[in-house]
């Protein structure tokens, strides 16, 4: 019995060991994102966010949930999962350029 659990327990420290550099790398991948995003507001290639979550509350209010920058037919794009009152998730897509929304739908 002894042995079983000193091998589990070997097993459960190895899985941590290597997992260690998965978790880490997601923080840099975080890190990433921001800066990108820094980078493209200070050369005046997208609005701040702060700006465009007006323009998303008008349009559809709720709770917003998510919040992506991507890249979609060579322009930046906000992507934002907004829960309705109905508790009904929307996708909706602006322009992190021009302040417009591009897309507005239903989601699950």
């Amino acid at each position: 019995m002894r042995a079983i659990l000193k091998r589990l327990a070997m097993a459960g420290l190895a899985g941590l060991v290597l997992a260690q550099p998965l978790a880490a790398r997601a923080d840099e991948d975080d890190d990433g994102d921001h800066d990108r995003a820094r980078d493209l507001y200070e050369h005046g290639e997208i609005r701040g966010l702060a700006n465009i979550l007006d323009i998303v509350r008008v349009q559809a209010p709720g709770d917003i949930v998510a919040v992506d920058l991507i890249r979609k037919a060579n322009k930046w794009v906000y992507r934002f999962q907004v829960v309705d009152t109905d508790g009904r998730r929307k996708t909706v897509d602006v322009d992190a350029g021009a302040g417009v929304i591009m897309r507005d739908g239903e989601g699950d």
